[in-house]
């Protein structure tokens, strides 16, 4: 059920002739569902950048969900107040007053508020109404509130506040209807008539809360009692005990997954693009155009591209355990571990959404108020193992970690390898994060304050969305950065030609490049073709993989096997173990220098964190290399 009204004292002025809609922007707390609504009043049709001068990601979209496809949706940063106390707000009252450089001042507001926890929302109502733009206030989740016992009446509300006031299920998509009235009724910009009750907040020292308090109160707002079941999972998911406990035997069963069935699949995968290669061979003559499509681009995307169900499985999982209210919990329990080490349990949002890429994680960290507690958390969220990374690791672990199982098939050899890579990196952002917080970022600590959301049925919209968008990503990197550098790799693979003839791949501008540094890396255990890949997965890690298939693939010797198989003759098993912990340590990500470059405004911060983990990165290498040695001979 939805209800949309504006009562007629507090109705808006007539609109003016000639003016029309064209941008609203959509605001509201984290975890009110804005991200939710957006993706189902936009779908697919959307664009993500970055706000001119700023690191704060910005979507916009065509608000086609709603029949509008002629207005664009702005989506503003989730927030609590328009206090400019962090870069998120800061960009919130630029948009919101038309100061923010190339994106346009909205003609309209769409306010999201989670229903379930009403009255602290409320708090970011005041400040939004008195910007004077035409807002409606969305009550979501309400089919949650009284399906829970809960009460809410939008009328009141909305005399209350002077703006419309509708309630939404935007997973659900129930009472968008009510969206699409408003947006038909205001054609231009016209001023917001506040409601005699928000004045006061804005004119003098009277508490935002207090005013949230009593607005709950005269509108006959009743919070929806905590069921008994999400009680006793609170009970064992944040105990000190159980919780973590809990929590790690979480990440082992994704992981466990992603092996048991990806591998399968990714296996699939590899047999199809190798038979389609195989057809493909037979439009094309024999000679160099031949070998720059197979053995160049066909071999270096497609060896990338095997990984795309494995990486999709592992998002998926991360998206199930988002949306259910889950994560949130994990934030509350590694609060603990990150006042151990002298960072804010805000810094644990970053480093966990880090697993999918350090770029966004990086720039979450406008979050965190205290300067020094971001820096600190900046210069650490690389060591997490990115979906970058996965490749890589999927790649050696498949070929060179035999395929065991211990107690009666429930925990496998590779799972326990990958799962030992992912803490070493972890492990490594936190001895660097306390080296740093006792030292030259030393600060006081701040209070770590969250608001739990309820415990949701993820849907298949939901999680399908994020699935195409994380995909198409993927899809994009592979058929963009590895498609080119495969595309060099060839051309140097196969020059200078003698007498119209390519040379042998270590007579080539690439193999004398590689014999040239291979010194530097021999103690390593690699060779010098994992040098080269070396070099070129400093544009981004997976471009690695792309590497090692255009390589293999003009090599005779190994042009007729597997990835996997020319990588097991040719490598060491120490080599592998020591190029598998390199990359847990390493940048190598042009895209994060840059953004880190950014946010510390300047290239000292950034240069400082690449020469660590880059020393880190080689000093760890040769002592499992090493190590290797020493027990396996």
């Amino acid at each position: 059920m939805s209800t949309c009204c504006t009562p007629a004292p507090y109705a808006p002025p007539a609109p003016r002739s000639g003016e029309a809609l064209r941008t609203v922007a959509l605001i509201g707390p984290p975890n009110s569902g804005k991200s939710t609504l957006f993706n189902r009043l936009t779908g697919l049709r959307q664009k993500v950048a970055n706000y001119p001068g700023v690191t704060v990601e910005q979507r916009m979209g065509a608000m086609a969900g709603v029949g509008r496809a002629d207005l664009t949706l702005i989506d503003l940063p989730g927030i609590y107040s328009l206090d400019p106390f962090s870069e998120d707000a800061r960009v919130s009252i630029d948009v919101l007053e038309g100061r923010m450089t190339g994106t346009p001042k909205p003609d309209a507001v769409l306010l999201v508020l989670d229903s379930l926890h009403l009255t602290r929302q409320l708090m970011l109502a005041a400040p939004v109404l008195a910007l004077g733009l035409p807002t409606m206030v969305l009550l979501n989740m309400s089919d949650l509130m009284e399906s829970r016992g809960g009460e809410i009446d939008p009328l009141r509300l909305a005399q209350e506040l002077g703006a419309p006031v509708a309630r939404i299920s935007a997973t659900k998509g129930s009472g968008l209807e009510a969206i699409q009235l408003f947006l038909n009724r205001h054609r231009g910009p016209d001023s917001t008539s506040l409601s005699a009750t928000v004045l006061p907040v804005l004119g003098n020292a009277m508490s935002t809360y207090k005013w949230a308090t009593q607005v709950s109160t005269r509108t006959g707002y009743r919070a929806p009692l905590s069921e008994e079941a999400s009680r006793k999972l609170d009970a064992v998911l944040l105990h000190r005990v159980w919780g973590p406990l809990l929590f790690l035997v979480v990440v082992f069963s994704v992981f466990e997954v992603v092996f048991s069935i990806g591998q399968p699949l990714s296996d699939g995968l590899g047999d199809l693009l190798a038979r389609l290669g195989t057809s493909l061979a037979g439009f094309l003559p024999d000679g160099w155009m031949r070998s720059l499509v197979l053995d160049g681009a066909w071999k270096g995307v497609t060896s990338v591209l095997v990984f795309l169900p494995q990486i999709l499985l592992l998002f998926l999982f991360i998206g199930i355990l988002e949306d259910s209210g889950y994560l949130a919990r994990a934030a509350l329990i590694a609060d603990r571990v990150m006042r151990s080490i002298g960072l804010n349990g805000k810094a644990f949002i970053p480093l966990l959404s880090a697993y999918a890429c350090a770029v966004p994680a990086i720039m979450a960290t406008r979050t965190i108020e205290n300067k020094r507690d971001r820096l600190a958390t900046i210069l650490v969220t690389p060591f997490m193992t990115c979906s970058a990374r996965l490749p890589v690791y999927m790649l050696l672990i498949a070929a060179f970690i035999p395929n065991i199982a211990f107690a009666d098939g429930l925990i496998g050899l590779r799972t326990l390898v990958m799962l030992g890579l992912y803490l070493i990196g972890f492990l490594a952002a936190l001895v660097t994060a306390r080296l740093l917080k006792s030292s030259v970022l030393r600060s006081s600590q701040t209070p770590f304050i969250l608001e739990l959301p309820q415990y949701r049925m993820p849907t298949l919209r939901s999680l399908g969305l994020r699935l195409i968008d994380r995909g198409g990503v993927f899809l994009q990197q592979a058929g963009t950065v590895i498609l080119c550098v495969t595309l060099g790799l060839w051309v140097l693979a196969n020059f200078p030609r003698h007498h119209g003839v390519a040379p042998q791949l270590t007579d080539s501008i690439i193999g004398r490049l590689g014999h040239f540094m291979e010194p530097a890396i021999a103690p390593l255990g690699f060779n010098w073709k994992i040098g080269i890949g070396l070099l070129s997965s400093v544009l981004a890690r997976e471009v690695m993989v792309g590497t090692m298939g255009t390589l293999y693939g003009a090599d005779p010797q190994t042009q007729s096997l597997s990835l996997q198989t020319a990588l097991h003759h040719d490598l060491p098993l120490g080599g592998a173990i020591a190029l598998m912990v390199f990359f847990a340590f390493a940048m190598q990500c042009t895209s994060t220098m840059a953004v880190v470059r950014r946010e510390t405004n300047g290239w000292k911060w950034p240069a400082i964190q690449f020469a660590y983990m880059l020393v880190l990165a080689y000093g760890a290498a040769f002592v499992a290399n090493w190590a290797v040695h020493l027990l396996w001979g």
